[in-house]
């Protein structure tokens, strides 16, 4: 098993953690970082915040990763501090119940933003959707299928990867 070092793992959660900030600024910027505004945009990043912590005690202690140095993420580690072990043959099962929890972070601020763009047209506010869109839905993806999901141990059995890795096994 692979171990990742504190360096590798900021590295593993920057996409994450861009898309939160860029997810944050269109909510702000969009509506013209009112009070409202900031106030959306604030309670976007608790939800983000929330949504890792919500993943590493209900899907992170079901992971062969679990109180690792092999979850590129960290999150493997950090869950051992919250949670017992769960058995890892119900990790598909967690993985599916749990993670249409941080679902809505991929949608909410380009539902936001072309609310925003509806009603007041800019440019900025165009590239900071595109930007978002690009790191949530290109940057991020393709990162953790070549650095994270590549070496998992349990990436066939995987919700999200395991068709991949199912056909490339044949």
């Amino acid at each position: 098993m692979r171990h990742y070092t504190t360096r590798q793992t900021i590295i593993a959660n920057s996409p994450y953690i861009i898309m939160i900030l860029i997810g944050a600024a269109t909510i702000a910027f969009g509506f013209g970082f009112t009070r409202w505004a900031l106030l959306g945009a604030s309670v976007y990043i608790f939800y983000g915040i929330a949504g890792t912590i919500w993943v590493m005690i209900f899907v992170c202690p079901f992971c062969a990763y679990y109180n690792t140095r092999g979850c590129p993420c960290g999150y493997g580690i950090l869950s051992a501090k919250f949670v017992k072990e769960g058995a890892e043959h119900c990790f598909t099962e967690k993985f599916n119940k749990h993670i249409p929890v941080i679902v809505p972070l991929w949608i909410i601020p380009l539902v936001s933003g072309g609310i925003a763009l509806f009603f007041s047209f800019s440019w900025w506010l165009v590239a900071l959707i595109l930007l978002f869109a690009v790191n949530s839905y290109v940057v991020l993806p393709l990162f953790s299928r070549t650095h994270s999901c590549s070496d998992c141990p349990q990436k066939s059995e995987c919700p999200w990867m395991g068709k991949k890795y199912k056909r490339a096994d044949r």
